[in-house]
């Protein structure tokens, strides 16, 4: 059977002997003894914790804990107490996670085992194994017996095995109370309980024993040996008999009171500022937190300064500081008169503290620096080593404490706390608790400057894998808005895109991968890439998605995404979309300002294979709108898709300013949608909205021609280019208009076969010129020597048009290139 023990407090503050009363109770108490990994998982499920929670071994091993034990918090029909704080006693956040040992007690209202008061301990376990929890429990109801009043309470707690009766006793059972375990593993275990302290119970019956994990660190006992010493010396200092009983302590009843008062106020202050700090994993309300906890209550000026990298974000530093490490002043909390310190000390300050000063000492050795009260030549000595600033009359006559804030024994920054004078000065037990304070801040702001770090990461990585679109395409206007989701920072597998095609004409693309994270977002920029890829061979909307559902699953099973692929033709005012599982688009006409979402074939995502996928041609005016969107959009947790998808067609439908305006419309009535019944946003997921205004190319701004298979058709191209750009008033681009277009045409009557030779210009912010042939083979530039006489064609292209390209098309392939327009007046 396994077994803890029992201390009893009478109210009166004396030490921790066992009272007649509660002799009973010692030693006697059934423990259920659970170990579990990193991953959450038990490992070890003794006969105890069969009989208090149900599971057999079989049953429990390799389950999450959390689904097994109401300590978790997640037990389903657990009624979970909270401490003095209001915070779960034991959540699932902890397991593996924790590093000092607490304990506390739960409610288990599980139909299956009726109710039970359940007490638990719980030890951060390190080493080479997989173990990183042992949680022990007992059942409080069997407990008490005559033992405790009515009116009395009853906590678990720690202590230390020299401060009751049968310790060795029970040191000696714990090796056999781990279950199925070897003696390596078991003795490592127990040589951490040895440190940690042992379970009990403390027993009130006149107040409230709160629960606390005591000093919480493995060097308690140390820190507990110092405080005795230093009580000892203070006790012989002044005469006092020191009277060393059972114990262990070394004074009177009353001095032992006064002590116990003391360690009591500073665990309090501690719970408590532990309560008030980390609610957030945003590093500036983190450090004000921080800083904030310490005023008035243990110091009366707080002042908080970090190390540059950890305030930017750029990761863990590198390397311990030094004369040359540059600190910020992140936040002052005071309660002198306002304003005092503002011009000497303000926040926000950049400074590196020279060598000779209490704080250079604090932040090189990464241990507190005390100094009672800065005497005058002290504060001259400190004061001294700032130029432009005298800090004499704000730390003259003060006592000071500088305590370092770690993590992973790196000093990330430290904090000044000051105490006026008529204060009691900062003493060894002041250290002790400023060094715990600064451990426990130290541990939060680590966590905020990871999440800070690992955000800014992310937000760099999204950035740069979102396109930077370009507002103003040929014949279509665009807007974009981005937005993250709520819940999963910016990471997220969301996309937009416009791509330029031959023929003036733009693919607009949206998609979305499945799941979260940092995966998602590189999965994300794979698939963009490869639809970019894809879509400068000018392959059609449905042969692009069966190819890019081929690349996924060569990728591998992992690889689903949504994809809607549209492209527009400006000239023949058509588009011609094709839609892999995604949300359809909704387009809202000019005419009438009606909006409709378009029926399209939905397909199978991106990534399932096998799946043939189907194109729609779609007649537009110029005029209309295209809204294409992810789900995050319209989808709200708890609420049908189809009411998101008619308020965005509601929405979409408002006139609007500019395209920017109507983006935002429709932003904030899907925000609006979205919120639950206390105002936040239920939108938990990313957002890629694309909205394209189709403005056609008119019919009178495009010319085209048939040429035949004869070298004599160049010179007539020549001609029919130079009649139209003059008629376009555009005589300043003739010249050179005139070479680009005898170059192509020269190349493709030499490599067509039986049809004839296509020209096209279009006028728009630049002139397109476009000559399609019935040969197959993509032309490529080449380079060319003095005496050859074929490869210079394309090399005069690529040298004066500002963009040229190829691409195949269904009965051979097309030379393109764009001009910039010269107007009158322009040089050339």
């Amino acid at each position: 059977m396994e077994y803890g023990t029992s201390r009893c407090d009478d109210g009166q503050g004396e030490p921790p002997a066992v009272p007649e009363q509660c002799r009973g109770v010692h030693g006697r108490m059934p423990l259920a003894v659970v170990v579990i990994d990193a991953e959450g998982r038990v490992t070890h499920w003794s006969s105890g914790a069969r009989r208090l929670f149900g599971p057999t071994r079989e049953q429990a091993v390799g389950c999450p804990a959390v689904d097994l034990m109401p300590v978790s918090g997640a037990l389903r029909g657990a009624e979970v107490r909270t401490d003095a704080t209001g915070h779960p006693e034991l959540d699932d956040s902890q397991l593996g996670a924790m590093y000092y040992p607490t304990a506390g007690r739960a409610r288990m209202a599980d139909p299956a085992h009726g109710q039970a008061d359940v007490l638990w301990w719980a030890y951060p376990l390190v080493g080479p194994g997989p173990e990183r929890l042992l949680v022990l429990a007992a059942d409080a109801n069997g407990v008490g017996g005559d033992a405790l009043e009515p009116d009395g309470r009853i906590a678990p707690g720690f202590a230390l095995h020299t401060e009751f009766p049968g310790a060795e006793r029970l040191a000696g059972r714990l090796p056999d109370i781990l279950p199925n375990m070897g003696p390596a593993t078991a003795g490592r275990i127990v040589a951490q309980v040895l440190e940690l302290g042992y379970p009990v119970l403390e027993i009130s019956h006149h107040e409230r024993v709160p629960v606390t994990p005591d000093w919480g660190m493995p060097r308690y006992r140390e820190r507990r040996a110092r405080q005795e010493a230093v009580l000892r010396r203070a006790v012989t200092a002044d005469g006092v008999p020191d009277r060393v009983h059972a114990s262990g302590w070394s004074l009177d009843p009353d001095e032992v009171d006064l002590e116990y008062a003391a360690v009591r106020e500073r665990l309090e202050f501690l719970n408590e500022v532990s309560g008030r700090i980390g609610t957030s994993l945003d590093l500036a309300r983190t450090i004000r937190e921080v800083t904030s906890a310490a005023v008035p209550r243990f110091a009366d000026f707080a002042g908080t300064h970090l190390r540059a990298q950890v305030l930017a974000g750029e990761g863990f530093p590198d390397g311990p500081p030094d004369v040359t490490t540059v600190w910020h002043r992140v936040w002052v909390e005071h309660n002198d008169e306002p304003g005092r310190w503002d011009d000497t000390v303000p926040v926000g300050e950049s400074i590196a503290f020279p060598e000779h000063t209490p704080f250079f000492q604090c932040m090189v050795t990464g241990e507190p620096v005390l100094i009672p009260c800065i005497s005058d030549e002290v504060g001259d000595r400190i004061a001294g080593q700032f130029e432009k600033r005298d800090l004499r009359p704000l730390i003259n006559g003060r006592s000071i404490l500088i305590v370092p804030l770690k993590a992973r024994d790196v000093v990330l920054g430290f904090m000044v706390l000051l105490r006026r004078p008529g204060r009691e000065p900062f003493d060894d037990m002041d250290r002790t608790t400023g060094a715990e304070l600064a451990a426990r801040a130290g541990l939060v702001l680590d966590n905020a400057r990871m999440y800070t770090y690992q955000e800014n990461v992310a937000e760099t990585l999204q950035d740069s894998m979102l396109p930077q679109v370009t507002p103003r395409m040929a014949g279509c206007d665009t807007a974009t808005r981005y937005l993250p989701g709520t819940r999963l920072g910016r990471v997220g597998g969301d996309w937009f895109d416009t791509i330029k095609l031959p023929g003036s004409r733009t693919a607009l693309v949206v998609g979305d991968v499945m799941g979260h994270g940092l995966t998602s977002a590189a999965m994300m920029g794979q698939l963009r890439t490869a639809v970019q890829t894809m879509a400068a061979l000018d392959l059609p909307p449905a042969q692009l998605l069966r190819n890019l559902d081929d690349l996924a699953q060569r990728l591998g099973e992992h690889y689903l995404a949504t994809c809607l692929y549209a492209v527009y033709d400006p000239v023949c005012s058509e588009l011609v979309l094709s839609n892999a599982g995604h949300i359809p688009p909704v387009l809202v006409r000019a005419q009438d300002g009606r909006s409709e979402l378009l029926d399209l074939p939905t397909g199978a995502p991106i990534g399932v294979g096998g799946v043939p996928f189907e194109a729609v041609t779609v007649r537009v005016e110029p005029g209309d709108r295209l809204v294409l969107c992810t789900d995050g959009l319209v989808e709200v947790r708890g609420q049908d898709i189809g009411a998101g998808i008619a308020a965005l067609c509601e929405s979409a439908a408002h006139p609007a300013a500019s395209m920017d305006d109507a983006c935002d419309t429709i932003i904030r009535a899907l925000a609006a949608a979205s919120r639950d019944e206390d105002g936040r946003d239920g939108r938990k997921d990313d957002v890629a909205l694309l909205m394209a205004r189709l403005g056609g190319i008119p019919a009178e701004q495009v010319a085209q021609w048939r040429l035949a298979l004869d070298p004599s058709e160049v010179g007539r191209a020549r001609r029919l280019v130079r009649e139209r750009l003059l008629r376009w008033g555009l005589p300043e681009s003739v010249e050179t208009a005139e070479l680009l277009v005898s170059e192509a045409v020269t190349n493709a009557i030499r490599h067509a076969h039986t049809h004839h030779v296509r020209l096209r210009l279009v006028r728009t912010d630049a002139l397109l010129c476009e000559v399609t042939d019935d040969d197959h083979e993509l032309p490529a530039l080449l380079s060319a020597d003095r005496d050859d006489e074929n490869g210079r064609g394309l090399r005069v292209i690529s040298k004066l048009a500002r963009e040229w390209g190829t691409s195949r098309t269904g009965r051979g392939k097309t030379v393109w290139f764009e001009q910039a327009l010269a107007h009158p007046g322009e040089r050339r």
